[in-house]
Parts: structure tokens; sequence; C-alpha cells
């Protein structure tokens, strides 16, 4: 299948059927399924309350959730039975919607030691400093990032576009299968919308997918999706194409939750 310069593949990166997931007693994914294959970019829009962050926390394997039922299947293996450190290093990525802030650690110590460490479970040679430092200033220019950015701990000082910026950087250079965003537009104005969304559209090469998990539809103007899908009660209730995040943009969630509960 051609989309634009991108040729996708049959191939699945992400098979999740029959989910169901809870957060202390209360059920918040319910019965989900969703295949997204190599290449493909779905978006999930859905009302306050559905469930869409908890499903991102659920495949990162975020502390707090249980999964009482279900398979998910990360390019072949179980998701499910691996630990955290395992998704990230297999090639899952999360552009969380508020970033943490994480004083005393360096940045370009953090992203050195998470790039050489995906580098070493996939027994490729790690990084000196002098090739890391190339590799970063590279990205980081593409971003309008400064050294100035660079040198502080982990988004300490940063506005919220600023530290947006920062999670694009950490994604370009660890080159994930598939990167979930959780409300990526969150805090960003216009141009920062612009430079982060072609960060994550430079990464589009026809293997790498995406799941973007929003609100709005102005990101999706920038980051054109292959699917979306309407998310209500723990589970999608419809599916189209770009064109459906349109007809919620004009008409909101509420016919499309009425018509699936008829």
């Amino acid at each position: 299948m051609i989309n634009g310069n991108r040729r996708m593949t049959n191939k699945p990166i992400l098979e999740i059927k029959n989910l169901y997931a809870k957060a202390g007693d209360k059920e918040i994914i319910k019965n989900f399924n969703l295949t997204i294959n190599e290449g493909e970019v779905h978006a999930i829009m859905g009302p306050n309350g559905a469930g869409k962050s908890t499903l991102s926390h659920v495949l990162t394997g975020k502390s707090g959730y249980e999964v009482t039922s279900g398979t998910v299947l990360f390019n072949g293996k179980d998701l499910l039975s691996m630990s955290v450190d395992e998704r990230a290093n297999e090639g899952l990525f999360l552009i969380m919607q508020y970033p943490v802030e994480i004083g005393g650690v360096a940045f370009m110590t953090f992203l050195k030691h998470a790039l050489n460490a995906k580098r070493k479970y996939n027994k490729e040679p790690e990084l000196d400093t002098m090739a890391f430092m190339k590799l970063i200033r590279g990205e980081a220019q593409k971003l309008d990032i400064s050294q100035e950015m660079l040198k502080r701990a982990v988004n300490v000082g940063f506005s919220g576009g600023e530290k947006k910026r920062m999670e694009t950087l950490q994604m370009a250079v660890l080159k994930p299968l598939l990167s979930i965003l959780d409300e990526a537009d969150s805090g960003l104005d216009i141009d920062a919308l612009k430079v982060v969304s072609q960060g994550i559209n430079d990464l589009r090469d026809g293997k790498r997918a995406l799941l973007i998990i929003t609100h709005h539809q102005d990101l999706l103007e920038h980051i054109v999706p292959d699917f979306v899908h309407v998310f209500s009660d723990g589970h999608i209730i419809k599916t189209g194409d770009k064109n459906l995040a349109l007809e919620l943009e004009a008409k909101g969630y509420n016919d499309f939750i009425k018509e699936a509960q008829c």
C-alpha cells in the first residue's frame, strides 16, 4: 500500500485483542481491539474520561494498572509479559502529555544511557561520546533545540512546548518501532506544533508506526493519519479515515456515542 512517499505493509506491529484493564477497582479499558501495521498512523479521539491515556499507560507498563484479560502482541511478542525496560528496548516509545522533570539528571547523560542500553539490548555496538554528540546535535538542530537546552537536567526549567521538543528529540534518536503520542500537541503554540510535527513526520519511513491520542484536529493537520478511531467507554466505537477527525471537530462526540449505544 502506498501513502505519499511511504510504502506500508500488512505486517502487524501491534495487535490488541479483547483487552480489559482496570485501575484499582474501576474497569477502564473494555473489550478493546486494535491492529497497527508497519508504517501506519492511527489516531484515537474521544471525550475526557474515556480511557485514552489509560490505554497508553497499560501499553507502556505504567504501575497502578491491571490487565484482567486479553492479549497484546508487539512485533509478534507478548507485550504484557515484558518489563517497562524491555518494552522500550523492543521499540515502544511514549511522548507523554505532561513530561516529568528529573532534577539532577543531565539530559545528555540520560539520553546517551538510554540509547546505548537499547543498542546493547539489540547486540549493537555502543556509541562513544563523540559519535553520540554528533548524532544529537544534528537531530537537535532540526527541532530548533539550542545547545544550552541540551545542557540542562531532564525537562527542568522548560516550557510545555520545550518539553515536547525534547521528547521528540528522544524519539528521533531512539527510533522506536511504535511511538505513542499522548496529546503531544498539549502546550504547543503554532510554530512549535509545526516543528514537533515535522520531527515526528521525519520518522515515517514505511516501517515505523504511530498511535496518536488527541482531542483536536489541529495535530492531525500536520501528522495525517491513515485511520481515525472514536474512543468511548474504554473501547473503539467507530473507525474511519482522516475525514472522520473533521466530522468529530464539527459535530462533537455525542452523536457517535448515541449511535453506538443504539
